[in-house]
């Protein structure tokens, strides 16, 4: 019987008695959780490590916790973000969505309850993750198997590299609309810096050159926003 999977849990709360209260009780409810104590050092291990899930403290020393989640956002887009809190103000909770939270829970709350969200955030992401890896797309004549990463046109078939995989895959979720080249940039290439940027526009060509056999597809250039997949 394999092993079941352990997930990461990063932890920042700078309450020592709470926070350690709470590291062992995810532990024994088989989490690995790593605690820090404020914003931080709970940055420097985010930029270390690979984590499943952030439950971050609001009020901390040297960077709270609605600015850490910002820059957390910037490095993983996906990652689920709790918030924990004394702070109940409307404006506080509010603020905590707005930047992405999946939940925000004010103190004292219930260990259990807490432990019952966390279950339920990671299931519902690898649920999504399963329905997203084994997704097809039909992109006018071209039919899209990013699982494979084969592009297929009237029995020709093409193998795509990862990132042209990723990117048409993107492209493709956002069939019509716009891919802001920001998202795109975070997800595939990890920051949207100048280079990186370059980069992309590279790929975005070889993929304008797979589908150009269907007159009707199209990847148009939304100027300094991102791309748009035009297909019918």
């Amino acid at each position: 019987m394999e092993d079941k999977k352990r997930y990461k849990v990063l932890l920042c709360e700078d309450d020592t008695n709470l926070g350690m209260v709470l590291k062992n009780y995810l532990e024994l409810s088989e989490f690995d959780v790593v605690l820090e104590r404020d914003g931080r050092l709970g940055l420097a291990a985010f930029q270390r490590e690979k984590f499943d899930i952030c439950l971050l403290d609001v009020m901390m020393p040297n960077v709270d916790g609605f600015t850490l989640a910002e820059e957390i956002r910037d490095i993983d887009p996906e990652i689920p973000l709790f918030f924990l809190s004394a702070k109940t103000m409307k404006e506080d909770i509010l603020n905590g969505y707005r930047l992405g939270a999946d939940d925000y829970i004010t103190k004292p709350f219930d260990s259990e309850v807490l432990l019952m969200k966390i279950r339920a955030i990671i299931k519902r992401n690898e649920e999504q993750m399963t329905t997203q890896e084994n997704k097809e797309f039909q992109l006018g004549e071209y039919h899209f198997n990013p699982k494979l990463r084969v592009l297929s046109i009237n029995g020709k078939s093409q193998t795509l590299s990862p990132k042209e995989n990723e990117l048409l895959r993107l492209l493709a979720d956002h069939k019509n609309d716009l891919l802001p080249r920001e998202r795109a940039l975070k997800k595939i290439w990890g920051s949207d810096t100048y280079f990186n940027g370059r980069s992309m526009d590279v790929y975005i060509a070889k993929l304008r050159k797979y589908l150009k056999e269907d007159s009707q597809i199209e990847i148009v250039n939304i100027h300094g926003n991102g791309f748009r997949l035009v297909a019918p």
